[in-house]
Protein backbone atom coordinates (compact mmCIF):
# COMPACT_ATOMS: atom_id res chain seq x y z
CA UNK A 1 0.00 0.00 0.00
CA UNK A 2 1.42 3.41 -1.48
CA UNK A 3 0.85 6.52 0.94
CA UNK A 4 -1.11 9.19 -1.35
CA UNK A 5 -0.52 12.32 0.56
CA UNK A 6 2.54 14.34 0.66
CA UNK A 7 3.13 14.14 4.63
CA UNK A 8 1.58 10.51 4.37
CA UNK A 9 4.80 9.70 2.17
CA UNK A 10 7.47 11.61 3.99
CA UNK A 11 6.01 9.80 7.24
CA UNK A 12 6.14 6.54 5.60
CA UNK A 13 9.18 7.02 4.24
CA UNK A 14 10.92 8.52 7.54
CA UNK A 15 9.83 5.43 9.36
CA UNK A 16 10.76 2.86 6.89
CA UNK A 17 14.07 4.24 7.22
CA UNK A 18 14.09 4.01 10.92
CA UNK A 19 12.59 0.49 10.75
CA UNK A 20 15.12 -0.77 8.06
CA UNK A 21 18.35 0.82 9.73
CA UNK A 22 17.26 -1.04 13.45
CA UNK A 23 16.56 2.57 14.94
CA UNK A 24 13.89 1.58 16.64
CA UNK A 25 13.63 -1.05 19.52
CA UNK A 26 11.42 -3.83 18.55
CA UNK A 27 10.84 -4.84 22.30
CA UNK A 28 8.99 -1.12 22.55
CA UNK A 29 5.77 -0.08 22.41
CA UNK A 30 5.90 3.23 20.32
CA UNK A 31 3.21 5.72 20.76
CA UNK A 32 1.41 7.14 17.80
CA UNK A 33 0.93 10.58 19.39
CA UNK A 34 4.38 11.20 20.84
CA UNK A 35 5.93 10.47 17.31
CA UNK A 36 3.53 12.43 15.49
CA UNK A 37 4.97 15.43 17.91
CA UNK A 38 8.68 14.30 17.30
CA UNK A 39 7.88 14.40 13.37
CA UNK A 40 6.18 17.79 13.17
CA UNK A 41 2.83 16.90 11.57
CA UNK A 42 -0.49 15.72 12.88
CA UNK A 43 -1.68 12.19 14.07
CA UNK A 44 -3.82 11.84 10.57
CA UNK A 45 -1.03 11.68 7.97
CA UNK A 46 1.41 9.73 10.50
CA UNK A 47 -1.96 7.45 11.13
CA UNK A 48 -2.56 6.65 7.54
CA UNK A 49 1.62 6.05 7.09
CA UNK A 50 1.52 3.61 9.86
CA UNK A 51 -1.60 1.99 8.06
CA UNK A 52 0.69 1.33 5.20
CA UNK A 53 3.56 -0.08 7.33
CA UNK A 54 1.30 -2.47 8.67
CA UNK A 55 -0.08 -3.78 5.24
CA UNK A 56 3.60 -3.86 4.54
CA UNK A 57 4.18 -6.29 7.37
CA UNK A 58 6.72 -4.24 9.37
CA UNK A 59 4.32 -2.94 12.23
CA UNK A 60 1.89 -4.21 14.10
CA UNK A 61 -0.81 -1.95 14.98
CA UNK A 62 -1.92 -2.76 18.25
CA UNK A 63 -4.93 -0.36 19.27
CA UNK A 64 -5.46 2.28 21.39
CA UNK A 65 -1.54 1.25 22.44
CA UNK A 66 0.92 2.72 19.78
CA UNK A 67 2.72 0.16 17.41
CA UNK A 68 5.82 -2.40 17.63
CA UNK A 69 8.21 -3.13 14.71
CA UNK A 70 7.75 -6.87 13.85
CA UNK A 71 10.43 -8.98 14.51
CA UNK A 72 11.51 -12.60 13.21
CA UNK A 73 11.39 -15.50 15.27
CA UNK A 74 10.80 -19.17 14.32
CA UNK A 75 7.02 -19.12 14.17
CA UNK A 76 6.41 -16.42 11.93
CA UNK A 77 9.12 -17.32 9.71
CA UNK A 78 7.48 -20.06 9.49
CA UNK A 79 4.39 -18.93 8.20
CA UNK A 80 6.39 -16.49 5.95
CA UNK A 81 8.10 -19.17 4.29
CA UNK A 82 4.85 -21.55 3.71
CA UNK A 83 3.04 -18.73 2.35
CA UNK A 84 6.19 -18.55 -0.37
CA UNK A 85 6.00 -21.81 -1.09
CA UNK A 86 2.12 -21.91 -2.00
CA UNK A 87 2.88 -18.73 -4.37
CA UNK A 88 6.27 -19.77 -5.98
CA UNK A 89 5.45 -23.00 -6.45
CA UNK A 90 2.39 -22.13 -8.40
CA UNK A 91 4.35 -19.97 -10.23
CA UNK A 92 6.81 -22.30 -10.94
CA UNK A 93 4.76 -24.60 -12.30
CA UNK A 94 2.56 -22.07 -14.05
CA UNK A 95 5.97 -20.73 -16.05
CA UNK A 96 7.29 -24.59 -17.07
CA UNK A 97 3.65 -25.06 -18.53
CA UNK A 98 4.36 -21.57 -20.48
CA UNK A 99 7.75 -22.71 -22.18
CA UNK A 100 8.22 -21.81 -25.44
CA UNK A 101 6.12 -17.94 -24.99
CA UNK A 102 7.68 -14.83 -25.79
CA UNK A 103 7.04 -13.91 -22.26
CA UNK A 104 8.60 -16.89 -21.00
CA UNK A 105 12.12 -16.21 -22.81
CA UNK A 106 12.24 -12.95 -21.46
CA UNK A 107 11.87 -14.30 -18.23
CA UNK A 108 14.93 -16.89 -18.40
CA UNK A 109 17.37 -14.27 -19.98
CA UNK A 110 16.16 -12.10 -16.63
CA UNK A 111 16.68 -15.10 -14.15
CA UNK A 112 19.86 -15.49 -15.77
CA UNK A 113 21.10 -12.55 -15.41
CA UNK A 114 19.81 -12.06 -11.83
CA UNK A 115 22.06 -15.14 -11.46
CA UNK A 116 24.81 -13.92 -12.99
CA UNK A 117 24.83 -10.54 -10.60
CA UNK A 118 24.83 -13.26 -7.69
CA UNK A 119 27.89 -15.12 -9.08
CA UNK A 120 30.01 -11.46 -9.18
CA UNK A 121 28.59 -10.69 -5.53
CA UNK A 122 28.74 -14.41 -4.26
CA UNK A 123 32.40 -14.09 -2.27
CA UNK A 124 32.59 -10.41 -1.76
CA UNK A 125 31.47 -9.50 1.98
CA UNK A 126 31.19 -5.64 0.38
CA UNK A 127 28.62 -6.93 -2.14
CA UNK A 128 26.65 -8.99 0.37
CA UNK A 129 23.80 -6.36 -0.28
CA UNK A 130 23.97 -6.39 -3.82
CA UNK A 131 23.73 -10.48 -3.54
CA UNK A 132 20.50 -9.73 -1.53
CA UNK A 133 19.14 -7.54 -4.11
CA UNK A 134 19.17 -10.26 -6.95
CA UNK A 135 18.12 -12.98 -4.53
CA UNK A 136 14.89 -11.09 -3.93
CA UNK A 137 14.45 -10.28 -7.20
CA UNK A 138 15.24 -13.62 -8.53
CA UNK A 139 12.16 -14.81 -6.59
CA UNK A 140 9.97 -11.55 -7.64
CA UNK A 141 10.64 -12.16 -11.17
CA UNK A 142 8.71 -15.87 -10.80
CA UNK A 143 6.18 -14.12 -8.70
CA UNK A 144 5.13 -11.17 -11.23
CA UNK A 145 5.28 -13.27 -14.14
CA UNK A 146 1.94 -14.45 -14.00
CA UNK A 147 0.89 -10.24 -13.44
CA UNK A 148 -1.98 -11.88 -10.84
CA UNK A 149 -2.68 -8.62 -8.28
CA UNK A 150 -3.73 -11.28 -6.05
CA UNK A 151 -0.34 -12.83 -5.55
CA UNK A 152 1.80 -9.52 -6.16
CA UNK A 153 -0.22 -8.06 -3.39
CA UNK A 154 0.27 -10.76 -1.10
CA UNK A 155 4.01 -11.18 -1.63
CA UNK A 156 4.81 -7.60 -1.29
CA UNK A 157 3.07 -8.05 2.64
CA UNK A 158 5.67 -10.61 3.00
CA UNK A 159 9.16 -8.90 1.79
CA UNK A 160 10.06 -7.18 4.68
CA UNK A 161 10.00 -10.08 6.92
CA UNK A 162 11.62 -12.03 3.95
CA UNK A 163 14.08 -9.08 4.30
CA UNK A 164 14.71 -10.02 7.62
CA UNK A 165 15.03 -13.32 7.12
CA UNK A 166 17.56 -12.85 4.35
CA UNK A 167 19.90 -10.48 6.75
CA UNK A 168 20.13 -13.34 9.30
CA UNK A 169 19.90 -16.90 7.13
CA UNK A 170 23.00 -15.24 4.38
CA UNK A 171 24.94 -13.94 7.31
CA UNK A 172 25.61 -17.64 8.01
CA UNK A 173 28.78 -19.08 7.16
CA UNK A 174 28.88 -21.24 3.13
CA UNK A 175 24.93 -20.02 2.83
CA UNK A 176 25.70 -17.20 0.06
CA UNK A 177 27.44 -20.12 -2.23
CA UNK A 178 24.99 -23.00 -1.27
CA UNK A 179 22.10 -20.14 -2.13
CA UNK A 180 23.50 -19.34 -5.40
CA UNK A 181 23.92 -23.04 -5.92
CA UNK A 182 20.17 -23.69 -5.05
CA UNK A 183 18.72 -20.65 -7.14
CA UNK A 184 20.73 -22.38 -10.44
CA UNK A 185 19.42 -25.72 -9.67
CA UNK A 186 15.89 -23.67 -10.04
CA UNK A 187 16.40 -22.07 -13.00
CA UNK A 188 18.08 -25.47 -14.51
CA UNK A 189 15.23 -27.55 -13.66
CA UNK A 190 12.51 -24.87 -15.44
CA UNK A 191 14.39 -24.56 -18.38
CA UNK A 192 14.66 -28.44 -18.91
CA UNK A 193 11.00 -29.00 -18.47
CA UNK A 194 11.07 -30.52 -14.85
CA UNK A 195 8.12 -28.29 -13.52
CA UNK A 196 8.06 -30.98 -10.39
CA UNK A 197 11.66 -30.87 -9.61
CA UNK A 198 11.91 -27.40 -9.83
CA UNK A 199 8.93 -27.33 -7.91
CA UNK A 200 10.66 -29.53 -5.16
CA UNK A 201 13.86 -27.93 -5.38
CA UNK A 202 12.21 -24.29 -4.66
CA UNK A 203 10.60 -25.83 -1.65
CA UNK A 204 13.46 -27.22 -0.46
CA UNK A 205 15.50 -23.27 -1.06
CA UNK A 206 12.69 -21.53 0.49
CA UNK A 207 12.10 -24.05 3.62
CA UNK A 208 16.15 -24.09 4.26
CA UNK A 209 16.16 -21.51 6.91
CA UNK A 210 14.40 -23.51 9.00
CA UNK A 211 17.58 -25.06 10.00
CA UNK A 212 18.64 -22.53 11.24
CA UNK A 213 18.30 -20.69 14.71
CA UNK A 214 16.70 -17.41 14.42
CA UNK A 215 17.61 -14.37 17.02
CA UNK A 216 14.60 -13.70 18.43
CA UNK A 217 14.07 -17.26 19.12
CA UNK A 218 14.00 -17.05 22.75
CA UNK A 219 11.94 -13.90 22.91
CA UNK A 220 9.09 -13.14 24.47
CA UNK A 221 5.78 -10.34 24.05
CA UNK A 222 6.42 -8.45 26.62
CA UNK A 223 5.60 -4.45 25.79
CA UNK A 224 8.30 -1.96 27.50
CA UNK A 225 5.92 1.49 27.23
CA UNK A 226 8.41 3.38 26.45
CA UNK A 227 7.47 5.83 23.54
CA UNK A 228 10.17 6.82 20.63
CA UNK A 229 13.32 8.61 20.67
Amino acid sequence: MIPKSSLQSQAYEAIKELILTNSLDSSKLYSETQLAKNMGISCTPLREALQCLSQDGSITIIPSRGFKVRVLNKKNARMIIEARCAIEGFCVHSIVADKGSIRYEKLISQLEETLEVMRNTVHSEDHIPEFTEADHRFHLLIVHYLGNTEFNGMYQRLMYMIHLTSTQVLAVPGRLDSTLSEHEAILNYIKSDQGDEAYQALLSHLMMPMNFTFVNDDDDDDIETDDIL
